[in-house]
Parts: structure tokens; C-alpha cells; sequence
């Protein structure tokens, strides 16, 4: 059995306390806390109408301790499917983290988007409330407005990586898509093997009907948020939990796989720059 690491509370509670009230006001608030205390910034993406209601998206920004490098940027999305929640919660946990370990951090600004979908959030439903999957609308010419946000947000920022966090109710273990740059996949590798000391990896040789192998697959569907079609490519990492796992084990394990992430592509800079 593994030991629970340091980094991590596992307060049974906390998933479910961060969910109460299904409602984006809700979810964000320990965001909105962390920024009171100094340890994130915020902005806004722009907001849109449904329903009659306004909604916005928002930025979370870390920033690191310089390592007198030049600053990795790397965005990390969650809750474009509005019933995947365990993304966010995972995000706020990888914040928290820099109090404690912010050597961890040394040399990132890391943008998070912990709500990405927030009517589907509300309604707990993977679509808009407009009945859209957001997920495959990305550098389409979509309408939909989160995705238009989404994108210009994401070309002006020219991230070095882009993670997405996600959950699969057909899945019994976390597994991963990789795409863009070549070493997305030697990135996802380390994460899947540090999140299993929470969750199975999934290691079925078709996975989500994509041939897989050690829960890698790269492969993937058409539309999902991206770096889009232009710009220099960056690492591009889909992290998935089994959604039926309980909701702390997911969240611990997204954690351990981002922090395994961060080490681990710090590593490999470090070798790029000592050429």
C-alpha cells in the first residue's frame, strides 16, 4: 500500500464541501480566497449570456520564484465538461501547494481556468446549457462563446505547455492523451506512474476507442481544446481520472500527476539549457 504523500491533506470532506451548492460562486470561492491572500492574481476571459444570465470565465495566475531563467508559462484547463468538477478542485490543491514547496514552482507562471463550463457545471451536465459539447468545438469557427473566449485566450498567452484535466465514466484507471510537441508524451509517462499511487492506470491496449499503450494514447478527437493550428507548438497533455472513483482519489491523483509534470519538463529544460 502506498504511503499518502505530504503534499496532499486527503480531508475526506474537502471534494465534497468544494461542490456544495453546485454553483460557480461556490466552486470559485477558494480561488477568489487565494487571491486575497496574495497567492494567485485573477482576470477575466469576458463574459457571455445564457438563459438570461451573465457568466464569465476567469484566469488564475501563479507565479513562481524566478530560477533567473526565462518563464515557463503553461496553461492548465478543467470543467470544460461541466461533470467533471474533480479538475478544479485539483487545481486549487496544486495552488496551495506553493506555500508549502514553492521550489516546486521556481521558474513557472501557471495560468488556471477552473471553470471552463460553468452552465454545464451548474446543470451537471457535460454540455453548455446550450446543449453544446464544448470539446469539439475548438479552432472550428465555433459560436459558442466559451470557446471563442477560450481560444483568443489562448493564442494571445503562447503557452510552453497546455494540460487539460478531464474525467472518464467508462474508464477503471487514469490514462492520457498527448499531442503537439514530441515530449508531451515522455511528460505524461511520469504522470501517470505518480498518480497511481492513488488511482490504476489504465492499460487496456484500446482505451476510449483509441489504441493505447501504458494509458498513453496519441491519437485523439478532433475539436478538443488545444494550442490551435498556428504558433509555435507546445507540449499538449489530457489527463484523465475514472469518474467513478471517489472524488478525493481523483483529485489527489491529478495533483501527483502535475506535480510530476512540473519536475519533470524542469528537468528536461534544464538539460536543453546545459547544452
Amino acid at each position: 500500500m502506498n504511503s499518502k504523500p505530504s503534499s496532499l491533506s486527503g480531508s475526506p470532506s474537502a471534494a465534497a464541501a468544494f461542490l456544495a451548492g453546485r454553483c460557480c460562486e461556490q466552486m470559485l470561492r477558494p480561488f477568489w480566497e487565494a487571491v486575497e491572500t496574495g497567492l494567485l492574481e485573477s482576470g477575466s476571459l469576458g463574459g457571455f449570456l445564457a438563459g438570461g444570465r451573465g457568466y464569465e470565465l476567469h484566469r488564475f495566475t501563479l507565479r513562481g520564484p524566478s530560477d533567473g531563467n526565462s518563464v515557463v508559462r503553461l496553461g492548465i484547463f478543467a470543467t470544460i465538461h461541466g461533470d467533471e468538477p474533480q479538475g478544479a478542485q485539483a487545481l486549487i490543491e496544486l495552488a496551495r501547494l506553493a506555500r508549502r514547496h514553492p521550489d516546486l514552482f521556481r521558474g513557472y507562471e501557471l495560468h488556471l481556468y477552473p471553470l471552463c463550463n460553468p452552465t454545464g457545471y451548474e446543470d451537471s451536465t457535460r454540455h453548455s446549457r446550450r446543449g453544446e459539447d464544448l470539446n469539439r468545438h475548438f479552432w472550428r469557427g465555433s459560436s459558442e462563446p466559451e470557446v471563442a473566449l477560450l481560444e483568443q485566450e489562448i493564442a494571445s498567452r503562447r503557452f510552453h505547455g497546455i494540460i487539460a484535466l478531464h474525467a472518464d465514466d467508462t474508464s477503471d484507471g487514469v490514462y492520457g492523451f498527448v499531442r503537439g510537441a514530441t515530449i508531451s508524451q515522455e511528460l505524461l509517462a511520469p504522470a501517470l506512474d505518480a498518480a497511481s499511487a492513488r488511482l490504476p492506470v489504465n492499460r487496456e491496449p484500446v482505451i476510449d476507442g483509441f489504441r493505447a499503450q501504458g494509458g498513453i494514447i496519441v491519437e485523439g478527437y478532433d475539436g478538443i481544446l488545444s494550442a490551435g493550428p498556428s504558433g509555435p507548438r507546445p507540449f499538449e497533455v489530457v489527463f484523465e481520472t475514472p469518474a467513478h472513483a471517489a472524488l478525493d482519489l481523483q483529485v489527489q491523483a491529478t495533483v501527483l500527476a502535475m506535480e510530476a509534470i512540473l519536475r519533470r519538463y524542469r528537468a528536461m529544460l534544464s538539460v536543453a539549457n546545459d547544452i
